[in-house]
């Protein structure tokens, strides 16, 4: 248990918490390992070149990604008061959401299971050194 008052915690919380820009999209239906094949393309990159990168891969997932990744820019500049200019995307991580099962009907009365997978995709920004 943690000792103190409920406020105090809180504002000790609050202290600890991450002020870069970030953007989330969850429930994507898209499965983690397509998302991951986008993102690693992205990690590191200034936002310039990665919405380039984005704007020509033909993943599904790109678009995606593209529209998140406008999203944090966005938030950037209107809550932060960073340039776009001097961005880089310093983490982007998909983790695993619900899936959605499916029964497809087979031979001799089976069924097999389909699994429509989701995920929930993090993309942070920070600024250049």
């Amino acid at each position: 248990m943690a000792k103190g008052h409920r406020s105090q915690i809180k504002r000790e919380r609050n202290a600890q918490k991450d002020t870069r820009p970030s953007a989330k999209l969850s429930y994507a239906r898209v499965s983690v390992q397509k998302a991951c094949f986008v993102l690693d393309a992205i990690r590191g990159k200034d936002v310039q070149t990665a919405l380039a990168i984005l704007e020509y891969n033909p993943r599904y997932a790109s678009s995606l990604v593209k529209k998140l990744l406008q999203s944090a820019i966005a938030n950037a500049e209107n809550n932060n008061g960073m340039r776009a200019e001097d961005l880089v995307v310093a983490e982007c991580y998909a983790n695993k959401g619900p899936t959605m099962k499916r029964v497809r009907p087979r031979a001799q009365g089976r069924a097999y299971r389909i699994e429509k997978r989701m995920s929930h995709i993090t993309i942070v920004l920070d600024e250049k050194n």
